[in-house]
């Protein structure tokens, strides 16, 4: 695991446990580098406010991490999906049976048909010092009351494996996008729609009025001029950008593809 990830993971983990939805399960999909001998992950993406959960089961909202993957691998290419970490309840630091028959299937659709998989607990003894995290088995991390377990399982196993957790130095690279997280998730499925449509759209956070925005460009051909569109909030605002500067577009379409397509076919009917 990459430094950021272990800390973002038991950050957002004991953060969950103190909201409102604190009793229901949660997790996160990583994303990183699949090697011959292990794999290094380097990002994890929420489960989302849009997840449906209770107590004994999470369902992630993936359309909003399949996107987030998407903008995260806009300057990482060579990532892909590593596997997953969600919460138990109590002691049980272990998949279950019910958790093994939906990722053996699961695994079967990832590069080399294995994935990764964490399980988190609160459940840990006292930490021998404040703050600080421990191992007390190769594939077990510790910090405060908060444990991850580590499995790994390929598609033609009959159990999951414990595998060896290391820290190495690195980053979480969705960091970046945990501001904007409420914008991607309203607005995912129709991003992602639109990512498929257009070509070259670049996507980014940007500094907006009043919080972080997150920002898609879409290039026009050949003339240097691209519409923007910001997301900040409920707001939706799209631009023209122009080698002379930035003109704000008199448009209200919060259904942020067919914006820009109003947007698009407005400027070829000039």
């Amino acid at each position: 695991l990459a430094d950021d990830v272990s800390r973002a993971l038991f950050a957002e983990y004991a953060a969950h446990r103190t909201s409102d939805r604190g009793a229901e399960e949660t997790g996160w999909a990583l994303l990183g580098l699949r090697r011959a001998d292990e794999a290094v992950v380097l990002a994890s993406l929420p489960a989302g406010a849009g997840r449906e959960a209770d107590e004994a089961h999470v369902r992630f909202n993936t359309a909003a991490q399949a996107f987030a993957s998407r903008v995260v691998r806009q300057g990482y290419r060579q990532l892909s999906l590593l596997g997953v970490v969600h919460t138990h309840p109590g002691s049980l630091r272990h998949p279950s049976s019910g958790d093994y028959r939906g990722d053996v299937r699961w695994v079967a659709n990832l590069r080399g048909t294995e994935g990764v998989f964490g399980i988190g607990t609160a459940d840990a003894e006292s930490p021998p010092d404040a703050g600080i995290s421990w191992q007390p088995a190769p594939n077990v991390q510790c910090l405060g009351d908060l444990c991850l377990s580590w499995y790994a399982l390929g598609e033609r196993d009959k159990n999951y494996r414990p595998v060896a957790v290391e820290l190495t130095i690195g980053p979480d690279l969705a960091t970046p996008l945990r501001p904007v997280w409420d914008e991607l998730e309203a607005h995912a499925e129709r991003l992602d729609r639109l990512a498929r449509q257009l070509s070259g759209l670049k996507f980014e956070v940007a500094a907006g009025h009043q919080k972080p925005a997150l920002a898609v460009t879409v290039p026009l051909p050949d003339d240097g001029r691209a519409v923007r569109v910001e997301l900040e909030g409920k707001a939706v605002r799209y631009r023209l950008l122009t080698p002379d500067g930035a003109l704000a577009a008199d448009l209200r379409e919060d259904r942020v593809d067919v914006g820009v397509f109003l947007m698009l076919s407005e400027l070829a009917a000039r």
